[in-house]
């Protein structure tokens, strides 16, 4: 019996639905953007229908090579990566890649990226020819902004909002979450100017700012000098970022990401706020870690007597 299912069969008398606005997820369970790759190459030892969706690694309107390497650094509590956003671009996806996704049953969260505002807008109008297959988009402003001196687009209230609002001008009605980084005191903030700008919901959260150093040459550890920090380490700083912000927006749909690696993890990510949570780095070393947290999730509700998942969201006591 394959896994999906036994994952029915174990959710008898519990509701896995959640809300993400207007869309429902059948569990709260989310690939992260990065680590499921553009296409189906995880989704074939994954079973993607067996999570509520999976969010794409980021997309650029243009092809884009990344980071030099070495792009990888283990860390004591998780990973640095320099991959650079490395991708092939919003309409090669589209035509060569998403088919095959769809086609194992994923329900798929497009992200994209830009180093410009117009980068933005044109990524968006360019997933015109595939807005019917996709669940939402996820706009990563985590990445810099060359028309402001290239300080991150979230980090700033002003560029954060214009993003957005050039990617809701593009999509019409699909859904638009906003992937917000933890390195800003002021990330209420820019949640509220996203929000403003016309955001459904937002992604909390992207890497944290880290360097690696190689002492016996002296050097650098990453081909793209610093690198963004994640797995188990972030937890806590995703923990409460998701925490801070759902109180200062009460009822925004929010996909908590950083550091969840077991059911455990989800549950506290839930009640810290998020309506649904995103599973990255974990993945690459076990593929199969987000079905496996599902079927953790539903265990630690079903010996708790919680008969709905999405009552969890915001229970903190």
């Amino acid at each position: 019996m394959d896994g999906l299912r036994l994952r029915r069969r174990s959710v008898v008398g519990l509701d896995t639905t959640v809300r993400l606005g207007p869309v429902e997820l059948t569990n709260p369970i989310v690939a992260a953007s990065g680590t499921f790759g553009h296409g189906d190459e995880v989704a074939r030892v994954c079973n993607p229908a067996g999570l509520g969706a999976v969010t794409v690694k980021s997309l650029a309107p243009y092809a884009w090579p990344g980071n030099p390497p070495p792009r990888l650094r283990t860390t004591a509590s998780g990973m640095l990566n320099s991959v650079g956003l490395e991708g092939p671009g919003v309409e090669h996806w589209v035509a060569e890649e998403l088919p095959a996704l769809l086609a194992r049953g994923a329900r798929v969260i497009a992200s994209l990226w830009g180093r410009t505002i117009e980068d933005f807008a044109l990524a968006a109008a360019q997933l015109g020819p595939a807005l019917d297959d996709l669940l939402a988009v996820e706009v990563n402003v985590s990445c810099p902004n060359v028309e402001d001196r290239s300080r991150m687009f979230a980090h700033s209230t002003e560029s954060t909002g214009s993003a957005i609002r050039a990617v809701v001008a593009e999509v019409g009605a699909l859904p638009v979450f906003a992937k917000l980084s933890p390195n800003t005191w002021e990330i209420a903030d820019v949640a509220g100017a996203a929000l403003d700008a016309g955001a459904t919901g937002l992604t909390l959260v992207n890497t944290l700012l880290g360097l690696a150093v190689d002492a016996d040459t002296r050097t650098l550890g990453l081909g793209g000098g610093g690198g963004g920090l994640s797995g188990p380490a972030i937890k806590p700083v995703a923990l409460r970022a998701v925490y801070e912000v759902t109180r200062v927006h009460p009822g925004v749909p929010v996909i908590g990401t950083g550091g969840v690696a077991s059911g455990l993890d989800a549950v506290e990510m839930l009640l810290a706020g998020a309506t649904a949570v995103g599973v990255g780095t974990i993945t690459f070393r076990e593929p199969r870690a987000m079905l496996r947290i599902v079927d953790e999730l539903v265990a630690w509700c079903a010996a708790r007597g919680v008969t709905k998942v999405s009552e969890l969201t915001g229970g903190l006591a």
